[in-house]
């Protein structure tokens, strides 16, 4: 290899390092390996730039907007009452009015929307049944991902494959094109599901329930005592600001409640002061003079008008990943406290303050209850979820308007009177234009994170061709596979796809395999186009571990899983993946 394949080599294996370890989410570094190769001169400003002015980027912010209008005004309610009516309780009956909905939902909507919709209907649905979330949480995911197979708008990453398409002199992806494999595996893939699910998933308890459970380890009243000690202090200054395992959620004061709490608020006779943390901890409360205990805290309490209780789980684009709680000054930021942590379906037993948080990680809040309205749709956090009550915003009057749009996107793009770019690009704009959703809202239901990823891989994309680096690499699964015919040349691209998704993300690895594909498919005979697409499905089919697509992430905490719990159930689903892709793709293309 010259020296520019070996300074890309090495800028990707930076990358993806990066993005493993979590030190950049995947837009920065992919954005910043495509700098770097257009510093280095391996490509010029105008390939380095190229995902910028490509339609695929823009299609997806346009479909990101649809999406959240079908989020807000509720255009999927009667789907998801059918889908979790109590009318039969049989697991395979149940499995199927979930599963088959999600994955024809998927096909034509954003799947990490549909998911974030369907995982707090379906957590309240098991509690209301008296089952466990993750016997359904984990299929709803992977059968959003099946389903995200079957049209080229399903997934982002069949957007961005298309566009890499086009941009090397091919025409886009048809819109029902990607069904070819997509299709087959959806079936397979349900199938699976709905007969492995219930034998291979281990029951788990979600955060919810353990709160339920476990409240008083959490929660505890404590009113002030009139001409007490405490009377006219500062929090501060009383010393209530830096007690080991709990700290001071809020104040109920008469009929208002003061939260978060200042250091500087002056505490009065009959204050309900709320500490949250550790039971183990709250011998410090209890042996202040000055306070006196309230009744015991539970769950119910937290009900009031004043306060609710809320799920939400962190995002890599999340600014309090990587901080601590107290560092992140997480009750000033987002006005809520933390009541719990959970993380690999445990609680994490620290002190709050001092747990540095991850993604995935799952949060159980105390807030008021606009919480969940002022925060959905920022990048803060995967998925909000009220424990008590679904706190999505409907706006029904507006789901006729919106359900009428989605499906002239379809069938406008599908008869090619208009590209997808155009056609979703006019749904976008009649969207705001009709009301249903502000600009305010418009802008905020697009995920830059995904935009600048897919724009930027284009970019990578270049100097992975132009430096050699592309034709070495599939020379080298051609040497290694070329034994097995053209089907085995198909199966190292379609491993090493899998592998990069489960290490990065889809979209990053669709875009980093495209350019490897394209030179093994040259030197094999095999139909680029095929080879592409069977790079965007098999980058879309990750099940085996929670990091490699977001909806998988969605519903790690909610559903209590464990890291491992996601390969019992994936594997079975990745080797379908596997022998369809190889067996199928030469005969469609």
């Amino acid at each position: 290899m010259g020296p520019g394949a070996w300074f890309t080599l090495a800028v990707i294996f930076v990358a993806v390092a990066a993005m493993v370890r979590g030190t950049l989410p995947p837009a920065g570094a992919i954005f910043a390996a495509a700098v770097a190769l257009l510093v280095a001169g391996v490509t010029e400003p105008d390939e380095a730039l190229a995902g910028f002015s490509n339609p695929a980027p823009f299609t997806i912010a346009a479909l990101f907007v649809l999406a959240r209008a079908v989020e807000n005004t509720g255009a999927l309610s009667p789907v998801v009452a059918a889908m979790l009516s109590d009318r039969d309780g049989r697991a395979l009956v149940s499995g199927v009015r979930l599963l088959v909905p999600t994955a024809l939902s998927s096909a034509f909507l954003n799947n990490t929307s549909i998911v974030a919709m369907l995982t707090p209907a379906v957590s309240h649905w098991s509690e209301r049944r008296g089952v466990t979330a993750s016997r359904y949480l984990m299929p709803l995911s992977f059968a959003a991902i099946l389903g995200g197979t079957l049209t080229v708008i399903g997934t982002s990453t069949n957007v961005a494959v298309s566009g890499l398409l086009a941009d090397a002199g091919h025409d886009p992806i048809a819109l029902f094109e990607v069904g070819k494999l997509g299709l087959p595996l959806a079936l397979v893939g349900l199938v699976l599901l709905v007969a492995l699910a219930p034998r291979l998933l281990p029951k788990r308890a979600a955060p919810r329930s353990s709160l339920a459970s476990d409240a008083r380890e959490f929660v505890l009243d404590m009113v002030v005592e009139p001409a007490g000690a405490f009377e006219g202090i500062e929090v501060e200054r009383g010393g209530l600001r830096h007690l080991r395992g709990v700290y001071l959620a809020q104040i109920e004061r008469g009929a208002s409640t003061i939260t978060p709490v200042a250091p500087t608020t002056t505490l009065r006779g009959g204050d309900v002061l709320r500490f949250v943390g550790r039971a183990d901890d709250v011998v410090d409360l209890q042996a202040m003079a000055g306070l006196r205990s309230s009744e015991d805290g539970h769950v119910g309490a937290l009900g009031r008008d004043a306060s609710s209780v809320f799920e939400v789980v962190l995002g890599q684009s999340s600014p309090v990943v990587g901080t601590t709680i107290r560092a992140s000054e997480f009750r000033g930021r987002y006005q809520a406290a933390v009541v719990a942590v959970h993380r690999a379906g445990q609680r994490i037993e620290a002190k709050l303050g001092d747990v540095r948080l991850r993604v995935g990680d799952t949060l159980l809040l105390i807030a008021d209850p606009e919480f969940g309205t002022r925060w959905a749709g920022g990048g803060d956090f995967l998925l909000i979820s009220g424990v008590r009550d679904l706190t999505t915003q409907q706006r029904r009057t507006s789901s006729l308007l919106v359900g009428a749009i989605a499906i002239g996107v379809v069938v406008l793009a599908a008869s090619d009177v208009l590209s997808l770019l155009e056609a979703s690009l006019l749904a976008a704009l009649t969207l705001v234009g009709t009301g249903v959703l502000t600009p305010t809202q418009a802008r905020s239901a697009v995920d830059l994170d995904v935009v600048i990823t897919i724009a930027s891989a284009f970019g990578l994309a270049a100097g992975v061709q132009q430096s050699g680096l592309g034709d070495e690499l599939a020379t080298g699964i051609v040497e290694v596979f070329d034994g097995l015919g053209s089907r085995g040349v198909l199966l190292g691209i379609v491993l090493a796809t899998i592998l990069l998704t489960e290490l990065v993300t889809n979209s990053a690895a669709a875009v980093l395999m495209f350019p490897i594909a394209l030179s093994a498919a040259a030197a094999t005979g095999l139909d680029p186009r095929g080879t592409a697409i069977a790079v965007a499905v098999s980058a879309s089919a990750s099940f085996l571990t929670p990091i490699g697509y977001q909806t998988n992430m969605m519903v790690y905490g909610p559903g209590g899983y464990r890291f491992l719990d996601y390969a019992r159930l994936g594997a079975p689903l990745t080797l379908a993946v596997i022998v369809i892709v190889v067996l199928a793709t030469p005969e469609f293309w």
